[in-house]
This record gives structure tokens, C-alpha cells and sequence, in this order.
């Protein structure tokens, strides 16, 4: 394979020579901008907000984030687990693609959790057999067997190796050897852990992801199955466009940035009491036939009192240029909310207050910085529900002014 193509988030379009069937394939598959130019064979390509690696036609497209590696990994992981990526856990290789560098860290953190052995556990099991193994299933042999006494419908525990915890980490190892741009070290690497694994239910496409809790007796496995689970959020596909196949795995930052700012709006707000909502469903219209879905809706006393919108880029559509403008006063309308807010990734938009002329709707833009080090980012989330709380506070206190 040719040399990859280089791309960075955020960064202006360059020129690229590449055959018209991988330009057209590229641009189909949606992970990069592809554009015209006057000289033939030449295109301008960008990266848009999808981060990781493509191949398409034997080209292969690496795409950076402008992130700090392992900053992107925290924001990743808090919104899954808060508690656990409070600090840094997971260290990954900040020279890497973000595929080599997670595939680096996920077997070296899955070769510490297996060297005393696989994790076993208790596994129910229901099979049909001809002796008797822990309990009959009643109804399933009257309803199957019409009161034969064997074969018998059994239920019974079996103390395996083949339970969530090592289905997970199979089913990330499976992934990343699906994955390009992994090295030939780390695909030995994850070769080695699949033979470990030999025992364990091999994972299936598009099933359901194996769930496991934290506990005393996998503790020494907790590092592995969060990093794990990081890995099997990556889209992973492949698709024809013409004669052209195209495959990758892929990272859409604004969802791992809405993600992130929705989970630590909730975790923030949890000494205030109320009830954080996330994509909170309601309608525009009074016969319920538009709907729309805020990004985070804080109640309290079962009323709307803060509504944000995670928003990692501004959204302009041709038209439209403050179409996020637009969304948030409906959403305060609906809500009946005279204050709303969007916050955006530092960088992509600035901060800013917004007053709706003869609305009486203020909607302010919050600017959040994605460099920093994880305590102070959510030091920063604290500060602005603070100032959330007070303006709902002040509101609260003019409404009763007014009553009175």
C-alpha cells in the first residue's frame, strides 16, 4: 500500500492526486470533503468531524484529531463511566494514530489482566440432556417432552471462563485485527490474546454488546474493559461504491463531545438534587407532530429549569447561518424557559450572549477548552453549572417579585 494520506480535524483542505474512482468512493462514504479543482486527476480534500483511518482503493486516509490523544480518550471514557476516568487511568501514545495507539494500550492492559489467569465466573445455563443437572424447567418439559422422563429440560450454573468479561475484551481484539493502519507487532500482539481467549464465545457482528459491573473480583480486569469498551464505540464498516471498496474505523467527534459535556452537565449537578435528563423528548407544536429532543434538560420539582445543547461545531446550514440560534429558542419556547444555552468546543465557536429581540429569551454561547487536564475541564463544568444554578435561582427569585 502507497503512503497514507494524512489528514488533521479542523484543518483547511488540501490538494490531493487520487483516481476518480477513489475521490467519488471517498466522498460517498462521508468521512472526508472531496471538492473539484481545475486540474484533472486533483481534488481538495478535508477532514470533517470523524476521526481514525479509511482505506478506499488501496488509499489509504489517516484522520488526526486536533486533540491531545489522550485528552479524546478521557472525554471518551467519562461519558461512559465518570467514576473510573476521573483521572488518568489510560495512558495512550501521543505519537500514534489514534487506531495504533489505542490498539498499543488495549494489549498491554489486556496482557496485565489475564497474567494470573482468565476471570471465571458463574455462567446459567439451559440445555436439553439426558441426566438430570441442576433444576428441571418445568414448564419448558411438560410443553416439549408431554410428560416423558428424558430427554429433560435442564437449568443449571456452570463456573466458566466464558462470561462478559473475557467476551469483551475477544470481541475488542476482534475488532482491532479488522481494523487498518494496526501494526504487524500489535496484530501478533492481539493474535496471542485471541488464543487466551480460545474458550470464550467468539463475538458476533452486530450483537449486543457483552455488559459487566465493576466488582471486587475483577478489579485486576477493570483497566482492560473500559479501554475495551472505548474500542468497540469505533465504527467499524466496509462498503462498495462502484468497483471500490471502502472500509475503516471511525470516531465522530461531535457525538463524543456532546457525550462528554451532557454527562458532566448531570454529574455537576447531582448536589443540586433535581433530575438530569439527556435527549430529553418533546414536541414543538401543540398537536405533537414535530418533535425535538434537547441535548440536556434539568428539572427540578418535575419542572424545566436549565436546558443545554452540546453543539462541537456550529451548525450552518446554506440559509441558515445561526440555524443553533434558531433551535435553542424554540427549545426555550417549549420549555417556557426565558434562558438557554450552547456550548461549544473551544476553538470552533466563541462565547457570547444572545437577546431575542421582543422574545425576552436570552441564549448564551459557552466556549469550552479541550486542551486542558481532565480535572481542570471538569472544574470548568462545575463552574458553569454554578452559574447555571444562580440564574435559575435569580429567575426564580424575580418570578416570585412579580407575584407578589
Amino acid at each position: 500500500m502507497a503512503r497514507p494520506l494524512i489528514l488533521r480535524e479542523g484543518e483547511p483542505s488540501r490538494s490531493v492526486e487520487l483516481p476518480r474512482s477513489v475521490a467519488d468512493a471517498l466522498a460517498a462514504s462521508g468521512v472526508v470533503q472531496v471538492g473539484w479543482t481545475d486540474r484533472p486527476g486533483w481534488w481538495e480534500v478535508a477532514a470533517s468531524n470523524q476521526i481514525g483511518v479509511v482505506v478506499a482503493g488501496g488509499v489509504q486516509v489517516v484522520i488526526q484529531p486536533k486533540l491531545d490523544i489522550n485528552r479524546l480518550v478521557f472525554l471518551m471514557g467519562y461519558a461512559r463511566h465518570p467514576d473510573f476516568w476521573r483521572d488518568d487511568h489510560v495512558r495512550l501514545d501521543t505519537a500514534a494514530d489514534l487506531p495504533e495507539a489505542l490498539t498499543d494500550a488495549f494489549v498491554r492492559l489486556a496482557k496485565r489482566a489475564l497474567e494470573q489467569g482468565l476471570l471465571k465466573g458463574y455462567q446459567t445455563l439451559e440445555e436439553t440432556l439426558p441426566v438430570l443437572r441442576g433444576r428441571i424447567r418445568e414448564a419448558d418439559q411438560l410443553r416439549r417432552r408431554w410428560g416423558k422422563g428424558i430427554p429433560l429440560e435442564v437449568r443449571y450454573d456452570e463456573y466458566t471462563v466464558d462470561i462478559a468479561e473475557n467476551r469483551l475484551l475477544l470481541a475488542a481484539a476482534e475488532q482491532l485485527l479488522r481494523t487498518p493502519q494496526v501494526s504487524a507487532r500489535h496484530r501478533v500482539g492481539l493474535q496471542r490474546l485471541r488464543l487466551l481467549l480460545a474458550d470464550v464465545t467468539a463475538p458476533v457482528r452486530g450483537s449486543v454488546r457483552p455488559l459487566w459491573t465493576p466488582s471486587r473480583l475483577n478489579a485486576r480486569y477493570a483497566p482492560a474493559l473500559e479501554l475495551a469498551e472505548l474500542v468497540l464505540d469505533g465504527r467499524s464498516f466496509e462498503q462498495c461504491v462502484g468497483d471500490v471498496v471502502v472500509s475503516g474505523y471511525l470516531f465522530n467527534m461531535a457525538t463524543i463531545f456532546e457525550d462528554f459535556v451532557t454527562v458532566a452537565l448531570r454529574e455537576a449537578l447531582k448536589p443540586y438534587g433535581g433530575r438530569s435528563l439527556l435527549q430529553y423528548a418533546t414536541h414543538l407544536d401543540e398537536d405533537a407532530a414535530v418533535p425535538v429532543r434537547p441535548d440536556f434538560v434539568w428539572l427540578e420539582q418535575g419542572r424545566p429549569r436549565i436546558v443545554v445543547d452540546a453543539k462541537y461545531k456550529a451548525e450552518k446550514p446554506s440559509g441558515f447561518p445561526q440555524a443553533d440560534l434558531y433551535q435553542m429558542l424554540a427549545y426555550c419556547t417549549v420549555l417556557g424557559l426565558p434562558e438557554g444555552h450552547l456550548v461549544y468546543a473551544k476553538g470552533n465557536e466563541d462565547a457570547h450572549e444572545h437577546v431575542v429581540r421582543r422574545a425576552g429569551v436570552r441564549i448564551v454561547t459557552h466556549a469550552l477548552d479541550l486542551d486542558v487536564q481532565p480535572v481542570e475541564l471538569l472544574a470548568t463544568m462545575a463552574t458553569m453549572v454554578n452559574a447555571l444554578i444562580r440564574a435559575t435561582t435569580q429567575e426564580t427569585a424575580h418570578s416570585g417579585e412579580l407575584i407578589s
